[in-house]
């Protein structure tokens, strides 16, 4: 039997919907398996330390987890048709819509789906014929049941309170609206082939707003551009000959994506910092964080907007970052002027506690030095 990639997730799921189109447009040799009950609860988190979708096998036997540590496994093994830019500001920018993508999405994805009761059947048909595929009808339904109403007792904490519902409805139009624009112009983010901004904003594109019936009638197929741009991620591969903008360039049709990222994401992580490093000089550097600290607000549509305190996001962040502090000081220099139309220079002056991915979670490695100069 050949040897091949296993990707373990289900459709519905937000991330397993970027692996699967990244996959894709690399052409990986791999099969999608869906992730039974046993598999989630007891192999996959033993291997990986957490029980969550996707995880990647590759043939060698290895459990790769996170579709950011993925595609950067990938990426080194295949480097033909990468999703990172080769230029300076390209390449900045697509780590910010990466982070953007996977993690400033999430209360929409999951406000659009759990606040919408007839999206409900679909995931108690796929949720428990892939937890229990051998299970009478009944059986499958109780096995959906489970994480259904966990993923409902977690609305609260990404946001998604009533109090929140219209301005959450309100930006999701506005954004759809710019990204639909966008799109009529330009086959991609970047240019003529997907970058690695495409891959993360397809997660919450693909499993939830694009294919949970009411946000796919009421959302997606009412904007003919955008649905074709995900008709596209779902076969990437065809474009991968495709070029990026000239001369690193940025359309100006994506500023209503990058006045968010830089106006509404990232102060919520600048929030999100403080909160994590406050928590680990409490208790001790170097040890496993839980997944939320706190909660912080930041805005959205114009309104406050509070939520949980995700850790995990700065590890986002620090990864653009860390792609910037990367590059020599011309390229730098270019970074810095594209942010300063955005009025966004201070991104990279970021003072954030340097972290460590511990699967689902992070731990802190050194505190930022302006909250060891409050401390004193």
């Amino acid at each position: 039997m050949r040897r091949q990639y296993t990707l373990f997730g289900w459709h519905l799921s937000y991330f397993t919907g970027k692996a699967l189109c990244y996959l894709r447009y690399k052409q990986v040799d791999f099969r999608l398996k869906p992730v039974n009950l046993l598999t989630l609860t007891w192999t996959i988190k033993k291997k990986t330390g957490a029980a969550v979708m996707p995880v990647l096998r590759s043939p060698q036997g290895e459990w790769i987890q996170d579709t950011s540590v993925i595609i950067d496994r990938i990426e080194a093994l295949i480097p033909d048709n990468p999703v990172i830019p080769a230029t300076p500001v390209q390449a900045f920018a697509s780590r910010m819509l990466e982070a953007w993508g996977d993690e400033w999405w999430v209360p929409i994805a999951m406000h659009t789906r759990w606040n919408y009761p007839e999206n409900y059947a679909l995931f108690e048909h796929d949720a428990g014929k892939a937890l229990l595929p051998w299970a009478p009808t009944f059986l499958q339904k109780k096995a959906a049941a489970k994480p259904a109403r966990f993923l409902r007792s977690m609305l609260p904490y990404v946001g998604i309170v009533p109090e929140q519902y219209d301005r959450m409805n309100r930006w999701t139009v506005k954004m759809l609206d710019a990204l639909d624009a966008h799109f009529s112009a330009t086959p991609f983010l970047l240019g003529e082939r997907p970058s690695l901004g495409d891959f993360s904003l397809v997660g919450t594109m693909y499993g939830h707003l694009g294919r949970d019936p009411w946000p796919k009638r009421e959302l997606i197929e009412p904007r003919k551009h955008l649905s074709a741009w995900l008709e596209r991620m779902k076969n990437p591969a065809p474009h991968s000959t495709g070029a990026l903008l000239p001369n690193d360039g940025i359309p100006r049709t994506l500023d209503p994506v990058f006045y968010s990222v830089f106006h509404e994401f990232v102060p919520m992580v600048e929030a999100v910092a403080e909160n994590t490093a406050r928590y680990a000089a409490k208790h001790g550097l170097n040890q496993k964080l839980p997944r939320r600290v706190g909660q912080v607000t930041t805005t959205m549509a114009g309104e406050p907007f509070t939520r949980g305190a995700l850790p995990y996001m700065v590890w986002m962040l620090q990864r653009a970052l860390d792609t910037y502090h990367a590059m020599n000081a011309a390229d730098q220099a270019n970074v810095r002027q594209w942010l300063s139309g955005y009025g966004a220079a201070h991104v990279l002056e970021l003072d954030l506690p340097r972290v460590n991915r511990v699967a689902l979670n992070v731990s802190v490695e050194k505190l930022p030095s302006n909250f060891l100069e409050q401390a004193a």
